[in-house]
């Protein structure tokens, strides 16, 4: 299973660095990422929004190559929501919409993706863009419903909107 996430992951990629970049033809591309202080940052205010509603979860925030850039985990959160908010984000990477979206849009193939090693179609996760590409996903786990982890990652997205979209 471990080949069959990488695969997928590094053909999302691809397909994804193909579609931002369909216009170069030179022999060396380049891509945007998000750098890890924005990440730190994103993963912080996310677990303060969901603090607020009184849910303590763990936020992770991968790159655009579905790989951890950071993972912060609230006090009592339980230690499960690591690995959960991890393959929520990655779903995102792979699908290239929120992890809800692609639950609802692909119920068809739900259940066989969720014995994908890596990936969980599970609200809870919403990518990341800036400028039109997107730079990484943020997977939240830990609140009672993937609705309400869904509403903290966007309010924590909405505070970098500005750093987000100027570049």
């Amino acid at each position: 299973m471990g080949r069959m996430l990488a695969l997928v992951l590094m053909l999302a990629a691809a397909c994804v660095q193909a579609k931002e970049h369909a216009d170069d033809a030179g022999d060396v591309v380049t891509s945007e990422r998000i750098g890890m202080g924005l990440a730190a940052e994103i993963a912080e205010e996310a677990i303060a929004a969901c603090t607020r509603r009184g849910y303590a979860v763990t936020a992770v925030v991968v790159d655009r190559s579905g790989d951890p850039q950071v993972m912060m985990r609230a006090t009592h959160a339980p230690r499960f929501t690591r690995q959960i908010a991890t393959d929520k984000a990655r779903a995102v990477i792979l699908a290239g919409i929120d992890s809800g979206a692609f639950r609802a849009n692909r119920e068809d193939i739900r259940m066989e993706m969720n014995h994908v090693d890596g990936i969980l179609m599970l609200d809870g996760a919403v990518a990341i863009e800036s400028a039109g590409s997107t730079i990484g996903a943020l997977g939240i786990s830990g609140a009672p419903g993937g609705d309400k982890d869904t509403e903290c990652a966007r309010e924590a997205l909405d505070a970098f909107f500005d750093r987000l979209q100027l570049r």
